[in-house]
């Protein structure tokens, strides 16, 4: 903190690592939310020890992907009651930052089960074929589906201090 503080001269933020699943929700709505389906992160073939966070490379890299076996899809092997409360867990999130239209919400799943919200992305990566749409299809929305979800709720949004 001091480096930062000394060096750059403005405020920082630290976070903690937690090991564990990274985990994706996206949510659609205003009034009535709808959570998709669990998508998680995969690191197939990261070397022991590695952390696997979604850095820059992970998102983006090609060849990283490939040499590490990252891939993305509905998360496995979770249980349908914790998927549920997962769900739920993203909602209230959603809710309490007062977010509206669309959101992805990123988590980790610990070793013993603890769910921690980590970021709330207001703005999440809707492109065809990416995570926010693979989830939205496995829903049963289609892709042009969601696009239109997405403008219909943002024609209708009035924020609250207008409405």
């Amino acid at each position: 903190m001091a480096f930062i503080h000394d060096s750059i001269g403005t405020a920082a933020i630290v976070e903690q690592y937690i090991e564990g699943r990274e985990l994706y929700v996206g949510i659609i709505g205003n009034q009535v939310l709808q959570a998709l389906p669990v998508w998680e992160l995969f690191f197939t073939n990261m070397p022991d020890g590695a952390k696997r966070i979604a850095t820059d490379r992970v998102k983006w890299s090609v060849k990283y992907q490939k040499k590490y076996g990252i891939d993305s899809g509905a998360a496995r092997d979770i249980p349908e009651d914790v998927c549920g409360e997962i769900q739920h867990l993203c909602k209230r999130a959603y809710r309490a930052l007062e977010l509206s239209g669309y959101a992805r919400i990123d988590l980790r799943l610990d070793d013993a089960g603890n769910v921690w919200v980590l970021e709330a992305n207001p703005n999440p990566q809707i492109a065809k074929g990416e995570d926010f749409a693979a989830s939205a299809e496995k829903s049963g929305v289609t892709y042009e589906g969601v696009l239109q979800r997405i403008i219909n709720l943002g024609m209708r949004w009035q924020p609250e201090s207008v409405a």
